[in-house]
């Protein structure tokens, strides 16, 4: 049994991340070492007390009981009927994606008075359909659908091929046609930003891959060979998280997709700059985020769940045999993550205490991107939440989605954390030349209707944050959807997404020794990223601290952003959100510009 306990700070940590990120605050750009962030957000003392005090007065004797070594969890053995009386409910005999059963409830009880000391208690509430009540007669278990893990093929966040171009002599020579094909120059033009010549010192770009999504080598260098020539060759620092391995034993679009497209974009941008690959997970389980998130922040170990994050030492054949990693690695300045969950997949509780991390690695001046979803309002793989449904993270899949063609919206995880930056997509308007747009001030992209569709929409469970409230409310007044309660959360008073876009349609990928057209928000993430790796070495090139957490200046500064006004986001049988002036929850506040996003942050401290 382990009990998350409370975290200290937590009701002052919102500030203290503004005070770094606001770009009116005084501290603005005064981040925090790791080490005054765990001691900030240390349980409280009282926090410990009175959970220990309630585990022995229930029986739990205090030899049994043993608190992390980071400090937020209290770890003990009990039996089954032991931990039915501490809890108040009955478990039952589920089973894990391995096939190996495991105990799990529907529901448990806490004292009152520990609710504020007490975040969340596992192993309970599980996420999948139960299979059968534990009882003396029958303790068989029966194979059911299982959650897919993140670096899956089907996972439904990975970025969706358009077409195969074949050989090089099938791709555009001109900037006329990025229309029909992007290339890096074709972004470079897009959001004005050149090659890059310089190097700061500590400034890579990190990108995060879950295996057994690898990149292929030759690709590197057949994307490098055309479009930036001194890279050849060249390959990322390799962050290995959990038996993290660039698997090359199965290689398709479907495995090799996401880090080709990731990596030769990420690296062509930012280059001279450096690109840190975080592969995460063994080929046995995967990994999902917070298996990741252990690895940056040691406090964060020892809450796993069974059900949803992957085990370290892996128990099965051929799995990573290693200890769990449990802090060791460091955060670079700018993280981008081009997979999702669904936010109704997952107990509010879970993604809170994940939420919270992200809000940690801001206070430390780290940027963190994720990708919004590729189905509009829809979730992953365009999967809406059916009337009626159980709460969140409860239930089989069957139960709580419909067929996609009705439903309510079904916004993703990590978007809707308010302290990440979430990405959406953007599309150039078909047959426009973006010379002649651009050079006559005219926009010259679209929300992303091709292929796929701009995430977006709003969270059912993280309120509205400071920063975003006057643009959500102004969205709301100027431009009402024409939707009700009963299709999305529309009581104003929750977080919206995405926060900014970027191009996600007929990206250039080179994929197992071909040329293909790739579409996602899986491009317009890391293309983004590294937009903000340039602006942070110009940064630190000035001896300025890296930008860290972006949306409270993004909001802000609406004016440093192209604003996209055409284009929606459907899925669930509507024409999901429109794009409008100013923020909409379809791209935004628009895409990037960045002659002025370079003179905002070189004007601030």
């Amino acid at each position: 049994m382990r009990i998350a306990l409370a975290q200290g700070g937590l009701d002052q940590g919102s500030d203290w991340l503004m005070d770094v990120s606001h770009p009116e605050s005084e501290k603005f750009g005064q981040h925090w070492s790791a080490k005054d962030v765990a001691q900030a957000f240390a349980p409280s003392d009282e926090t410990v007390k009175s959970v220990k005090a309630w585990l022995m007065s229930s029986g739990i004797a205090a030899d049994r009981i043993k608190q992390s070594q980071s400090m937020g969890w209290l770890q003990f053995d009990a039996t089954v009927d032991e931990a039915e009386e501490l809890l108040q409910t009955k478990y039952h005999v589920w089973e894990h994606t391995s096939g190996q059963p495991h105990v799990a409830c529907d529901e448990y009880k806490l004292p009152t008075h520990l609710k504020e000391h007490v975040d969340f208690v596992t192993p309970t509430v599980h996420f999948d359909a139960k299979i059968k009540t534990r009882n003396a007669d029958n303790t068989s278990i029966k194979k059911r659908d299982t959650k897919i893990p993140l670096g899956n093929p089907s996972s439904g966040s990975l970025p969706k091929l358009g077409q195969w171009l074949g050989g090089k002599n099938n791709l555009i020579k001109q900037l006329e046609q990025c229309d029909t094909q992007i290339t890096p120059n074709c972004l470079r033009a897009l959001y004005e930003f050149p090659p890059n010549f310089y190097a700061a010192p500590g400034n890579s770009l990190g990108i995060v891959e879950y295996t057994p999504q690898a990149y292929v080598p030759a690709d590197l260098d057949l994307f490098f060979a055309n479009f930036s020539t001194r890279q050849v060759g060249d390959r990322p620092i390799l962050d290995s998280i959990d038996g993290g391995v660039v698997q090359s034993q199965v290689m398709s679009f479907n495995y090799n997709g996401e880090s080709d497209l990731d990596l030769e974009y990420a690296m062509a941008l930012v280059y001279p700059q450096k690109v840190t690959l975080y592969q995460v997970g063994d080929l046995v389980e995967g990994a999902s985020f917070n298996n990741f998130l252990d690895a940056l922040d040691a406090s964060y170990c020892g809450g796993d769940e069974l059900d949803q994050d992957a085990v370290y030492p892996d128990p099965y054949p051929g799995g990573y045999k290693g200890p769990e990693n449990c802090g060791g690695f460091a955060a670079t300045k700018v993280i981008s993550t081009s997979y999702a969950y669904n936010e109704y997949d997952l107990t509010p509780a879970y993604e809170r205490r994940q939420c919270n991390e992200y809000l940690k690695l801001g206070l430390q001046g780290t940027s963190v991107l994720y990708s919004s979803g590729d189905y509009g309002v829809a979730g992953n793989g365009g999967q809406c939440i059916a009337p009626g449904a159980p709460p969140p993270g409860v239930g089989p899949s069957n139960v709580t989605y419909t067929n996609g063609t009705s439903g309510r919206f079904n916004p993703s995880f990590p978007g809707t954390c308010p302290y990440i930056t979430s990405v959406g997509a953007t599309q150039v308007k078909p047959g426009t030349n973006i010379i002649k747009a651009l050079a006559t001030h005219t926009q010259p992209e679209e929300a992303c209707e091709t292929v796929i569709y701009s995430g977006g929409g709003f969270s059912n469970v993280f309120p509205l944050p400071s920063y975003q409230a006057a643009a959500v409310k102004k969205w709301f007044r100027n431009y009402p959807p024409p939707y009700g309660a009963d299709r999305f959360n529309n009581s104003q008073q929750t977080r919206g997404f995405p926060d900014i876009s970027a191009n996600g349609a007929n990206y250039v990928v080179a994929v197992d020794g071909e040329f293909a057209l790739v579409f996602g928000t899986s491009a317009s993430t890391p293309t983004l990223g590294s937009i903000f790796t340039l602006i942070n070495e110009a940064r630190l090139t000035a001896g300025k601290k890296s930008i860290g957490f972006v949306n409270p200046t993004a909001y802000a500064h609406p004016e440093v952003f192209n604003d996209i006004t055409q284009g929606g986001n459907q899925g669930c049988g509507t024409p999901g959100f429109q794009s409008a002036p100013g923020w909409d929850p379809v791209t935004g506040l628009g895409t990037p510009n960045f002659p002025k996003l370079l003179k905002l942050y070189l004007s601030l401290p």
